[in-house]
């Protein structure tokens, strides 16, 4: 079994499926919760159902996952048999092991993402810190990123709200990012992030370094409850902002929000419709409320929004250096990434998956002095 390539990968296969994905257990749990959601009194406590309905639907998954890896293992040791029966399948079982490699490492990444919330969709905001124009410019370069990730993986995006920068960029900006676990995923980037370029805005050429903060909140369904009293409101209506042309609004469609025993300040302007936009801040109103709520009354729920950290030196999770050289590092994992114009392009998944296995291990860090000075 070495004149084939893949071979290696071939070997330890089917041991890395058994071990990751046991279907006997999931498949185990979901009797019984069928056997539970058949009961007459099941709707009694509508909470609690929805609960059970969404762990039903998680174990569905694995237990279709570790179906589909059966099937495809199945299919693998045929075409080593044929190989080893001198039969030309090399393209055949190389292409076979890739697509069984890209599953496997597809469902570990989702077996780690088992937080209560991991499954919602995500409600992103992205800030720049202190720097003007080249703050700005780097949170709109993470914006694009962030967007470029989410049509990769298949997801949907909607814009909320967008504050143009006073040259370039952004001042702020805030989007949904809809599918199966965007909130779970989307937690990782939750933090300072970091460029180092020559600046396109200086005419020296000078080099800068420049920090804008993500955070990251889960979208919460309709049925969850999270007290907003009319009074603690304000409410105020405002004409739309953009880069001009027939999509800007002419009317004061676009809602500002401000919950006055929080502080909180929250925008909508995607929409035409003024109803539509007051909705949609709204929905990010309720997510900050609710993640406020959680971190008062339980610990562990701490990192809901990320971890709020000044944006400036030292509290960077991940830097990304243009000059003198082309890195993106991320300083909890220590992944390192050569190809800086890849990442900033939407390939974050290597760096996604590094950060929950650390995370999972327990061996997140953060960024060191000399990394910090970089």
């Amino acid at each position: 079994m070495t004149s084939f390539a893949g071979t290696r990968t071939w070997r330890v296969a089917p041991a890395i499926c058994g071990a990751i994905f046991d279907a006997a257990l999931p498949a185990d749990e979901l009797a019984k919760i069928e056997h539970r959601v058949g009961a007459p009194d099941f709707w009694k406590d509508q909470a609690a159902a929805q609960k059970m309905l969404q762990r039903r639907r998680r174990l569905e998954e694995d237990v279709n996952l570790s179906e589909t890896l059966k099937r495809r293992l199945e299919d693998l040791a045929v075409l080593v048999e044929w190989a080893e029966a001198g039969e030309s399948v090399a393209d055949d079982l190389g292409r076979s092991l890739d697509e069984l490699v890209t599953l496997v490492d597809a469902g570990e990444t989702k077996k780690m993402l088992g937080g209560e919330h991991d499954l919602k969709n995500a409600i992103v905001t992205i800030h720049p810190g202190a720097g003007g124009t080249e703050s700005q410019d780097w949170a709109e370069m993470l914006m694009r990123m962030y967007l470029r990730w989410s049509e990769r993986r298949g997801f949907k995006r909607e814009i909320i709200e967008v504050q143009p920068g006073d040259d370039a960029g952004i001042k702020s900006a805030t989007m949904t990012i809809i599918g199966d676990y965007a909130y779970g995923l989307m937690l990782a980037e939750a933090g300072v992030h970091r460029l180092v370029r020559i600046s396109p805005f200086d005419q020296a050429s000078r080099r800068h370094t420049s920090f804008a903060s993500v955070f990251v909140w889960p979208e919460l369904p309709e049925d969850v409850e999270v007290e907003i009293d009319d009074k603690d409101l304000r409410i105020d209506t405002f004409r739309s902002s953009g880069a001009g042309g027939q999509h800007v609004n002419v009317t004061d469609s676009a809602v500002r929000i401000t919950h006055l025993p929080t502080g909180f300040v929250v925008s909508s302007q995607n929409e035409r419709s003024q109803h539509r936009n007051r909705d949609s801040a709204m929905r990010v109103l309720k997510a900050k409320l609710f993640d406020l709520k959680m971190k008062e009354q339980q610990a562990k729920m701490d990192q809901l929004g990320g971890e709020k950290k000044d944006i400036a030196f030292g509290s960077q999770i991940r830097s990304y250096v243009l000059h003198p050289y082309q890195l993106v590092k991320d300083h909890r994992t220590k992944e390192d990434v050569g190809d800086v114009n890849r990442v900033l392009d939407g390939d974050l998944d290597a760096l996604i998956k590094s950060y929950l296995m650390k995370k999972a291990s327990g061996t997140l860090g953060q960024a060191t002095p000399d990394e910090q000075e970089t």
